[in-house]
């Protein structure tokens, strides 16, 4: 592999404390494409950076998620690895992230945090939420992974030509993977250090706001993906709370006590509930067949490109 031919992508925000030693450890592996994408840091993180011999591109809007999509637009290098700047993956482990993509056996490996944490790097509230939104990824998408959310990640160029970005924050990360899923792009784990972070470096991650956040564009984006599961949520949820009236409706006129407009509402949210299964069938079938064309498609083109 030439080294020349990998971006290092950081997107920053007030890490000052820590930018500095990333860039130069990567400068000392012989990595020279270092490319810091920062969101407009109050601290000395630009100055920092340039300094270790970092390129800087100040971000044109706010967020993640869009400073990570603007990256994407401008790295034209064969490889790219995206590492977050507040230090606590190890900068050493870069080989290992990107063995798969350049052995050709991947075009998006992502960096399993849970392999190999400190003590004190997650939360007790994190570390649970992490586990239930992998959990609730794996049953939107069909894809079991071991850790959705981290930061630590490696692509090919045919990956970063065919992700599409539309979130702004903290669900970049989730949003990066469902696009690989969606795009039939070959996604590979490896295992690696996740260490606490360094002292006075506070986190920007907010748990129970980004944590829903995270779990709703799970939800949402797997409308195109897996209507099945969007649909079925929504059905279920609806003849739930329908049974659930309908069966007090049940006991009060078992009473002789009757409640009209409960056993409307109890009627029309059964079948509500039975017509959302219904759509949940005719989209996973259009779905389907849109990805069966899709498939067919980048099969013919790829047989193009070979000739």
């Amino acid at each position: 592999m030439n080294k020349d031919d990998v971006c290092i992508l950081i997107p920053t925000l007030n890490e000052g404390k820590t930018i500095e030693g990333i860039v130069r450890e990567f400068i000392s592996m012989g990595f020279s494409d270092i490319l810091v994408i920062d969101g407009n840091s109050t601290d000395d993180t630009v100055k920092k950076a340039q300094n270790a011999g970092a390129k800087v591109v100040i971000q044109s809007g706010t967020g993640k998620g869009q400073a990570v999509s603007q990256a994407f637009s401008i790295i034209q290098n064969k490889y790219v690895v995206m590492i977050d700047g507040d230090g606590t993956y190890l900068s050493e482990e870069v080989n290992k992230i990107l063995e798969p993509v350049v052995a050709g056996i991947a075009d998006h490996v992502i960096g399993n945090r849970f392999a190999n944490y400190q003590k004190g790097a997650f939360t007790s509230l994190n570390l649970f939420g992490n586990r239930i939104l992998n959990k609730i990824f794996g049953f939107a998408y069909g894809i079991w992974l071991g850790d959705i959310l981290s930061g630590y990640r490696a692509f090919n160029n045919n990956a970063i030509k065919q992700i599409e970005l539309n979130r702004t924050g903290f669900e970049v990360e989730t949003e990066i993977t469902v696009e690989c899923v969606k795009k039939d792009l070959k996604i590979v784990e490896v295992p690696i250090t996740y260490l606490a972070r360094v002292s006075g470096a506070a986190t920007k991650l907010r748990p129970i706001r980004d944590g829903f956040r995270i779990a709703s564009t799970i939800y949402l984006l797997a409308r195109t993906h897996n209507p099945l599961f969007y649909f079925n949520l929504i059905g279920g949820l609806l003849t739930v709370s329908g049974i659930a009236v309908g069966v007090y409706v049940t006991d009060e006129w078992l009473k002789n006590i009757t409640h009209i407009p409960l056993t409307i509402l109890a009627t029309l949210l059964i079948v509500t509930g039975i017509q959302m299964f219904i759509f949940a069938i005719l989209s996973d079938l259009i779905v389907s067949m849109h990805r069966e064309n899709m498939h067919m498609m980048r099969k013919i083109l790829k047989e193009k490109e070979k000739q």
